[in-house]
């Protein structure tokens, strides 16, 4: 394999990218689109699941116009990592009915309540963000032969061509047992319809060959291997390069998701908190809903890289902010209703902006102590992925409250991650 390359995908919120690795790593080609804003109301987030379809047709047919005829022929695997808790319902052919309910979506209050009624006190299905909770919000009353896929799971079958199983990593937030490694009982308290549930294998499993059509339709090789994928923020931890337990990574894109290894899982759905099965240790994490979306309502990219230049990260503000695109949290607080809190707002634009680095990095901080409190190890260090790990004041912000090394990443972008989870899985 060690003429081959590998191609990575990670759909975001704001965007796709997809990188392509050779067998040692490196990268031999990257290219980037912008997804359209999902459509919100009140606590509902959705979005159109053909949209991520076009997007990539786009971003491959982008991505293979920067490799040359060779490099193209030594494509042997391809993986797609995608929003966690994002979901949407499929016919048999894989056609979406009706819109996909996005991972920050908080509208399944009934939904969860059913949940809660059966379901474990450890299960990553319990709560509104659950992706189990939002499927049940889906269901129509005439199911037919429908089938609950996740962002990224849908969008590798389409490249099959066919359905097949879904990563386990996708799977917890629908209620899947990672450590027993089954669809559990308690479910069935549940009267879901036949089928409805997929098979679940280990991310990175190949499922198949891509399907004739779409490999001539898109210039990839016929004999291309699709490996089933897994969560942005997993594929941002492999991308990091973190292997030891208590090696952490903080993946600082729209949102803020916390992640570290440990020894052994630690779930408390009430805190947001899950774990994923992560080679022979525990990825033990939660995702706020605090980050660089916030940012971007206030402030562009250019405007704050100007105001990052002028930032004292050694002299805090003091201003006490809980950044929030909108109302709702699901970690470390998991509170559909907290609101947002920015005020105070100085005349000075540049300390507005530096409180609210700040905010976001105390909540950071909140949430490594909750994981520690919880039994998952304190990180020993920090490594950082997305858009704000470029951010030097930042960085100097979260090392300060934090306390530990903030340590440089292998790679930044999850996309990465995804290429090395397609060279795993056919390399073994």
């Amino acid at each position: 394999m060690n003429n081959s390359s590998f191609i990575g995908i990670d759909f975001g919120t704001s965007g796709c990218r997809a990188c392509v690795v050779d067998g040692s790593g490196a990268i031999l080609a990257e290219h980037a689109l912008e997804l359209p804003a999902p459509r919100i109301h009140r606590a509902e987030v959705s979005q159109d699941p053909t949209l991520w379809w076009s997007a990539l047709q786009r971003l491959l047919l982008g991505l293979l116009e920067k490799l040359s005829h060779v490099q193209r022929s030594t494509l042997k695997a391809l993986s797609i990592d995608g929003t966690s808790g994002t979901v949407l319902l499929a016919d048999s052919k894989l056609v979406p009915q009706g819109m996909a309910l996005m991972y920050s979506d908080s509208a399944s209050t009934l939904e969860a309540a059913r949940i809660t009624e059966l379901a474990p006190d450890d299960s990553a299905a319990r709560g509104v963000a659950s992706g189990l909770a939002k499927t049940l919000r889906l269901l129509p009353e005439d199911e037919g032969e429908l089938r609950v896929h996740s962002q990224s799971d849908w969008l590798l079958h389409r490249l099959l061509g066919r359905r097949a199983a879904m990563d386990s990593n996708n799977a917890l937030k629908l209620g899947w047992d990672a450590i027993n490694n089954e669809w559990p009982a308690w479910l069935q308290g549940l009267d879901l319809p036949k089928g409805l549930l997929p098979g679940v294998v280990p991310a990175g499993t190949p499922l198949g060959t891509i399907d004739a059509a779409m490999a001539s339709g898109l210039g990839l090789p016929a004999d291309l291997v699709i490996c089933a994928g897994t969560t942005d923020s997993t594929a941002a931890f492999i991308a990091a390069g973190a292997r030891i337990p208590g090696e952490a990574v903080t993946s600082l894109g729209s949102t803020l998701v916390l992640k570290v290894l440990s020894e052994a899982p630690v779930c408390a759905p009430e805190f947001g908190v899950y774990s994923q099965p992560f080679d022979r240790l525990w990825l033990v994490g939660g995702a706020s809903n605090s980050g660089g979306a916030v940012l971007r309502q206030y402030f562009s990219d250019g405007a704050m890289a100007a105001m990052t230049l002028l930032i004292d990260p050694d002299r805090p503000t003091g201003l006490d902010y809980y950044p929030l695109p909108g109302p709702g949290e699901r970690f470390p607080f998991n509170d559909p209703q907290r609101p947002p809190r920015l005020a105070p707002r100085p005349d000075d634009d540049r300390l507005f902006f530096q409180g609210m680095l700040e905010g976001i990095a105390a909540i950071e901080l909140q949430g490594y102590r909750l994981l520690a409190q919880l039994g998952a190890p304190y990180p020993a260090s920090v490594r950082s992925c997305g858009g704000g790990a470029a951010n030097p004041a930042w960085t100097a912000i979260r090392g300060r409250m934090l306390g530990v090394p903030m340590l440089p990443a292998r790679h930044g972008e999850a996309a990465y991650g995804s290429a090395l989870l397609a060279r795993k899985g056919v390399n073994g």
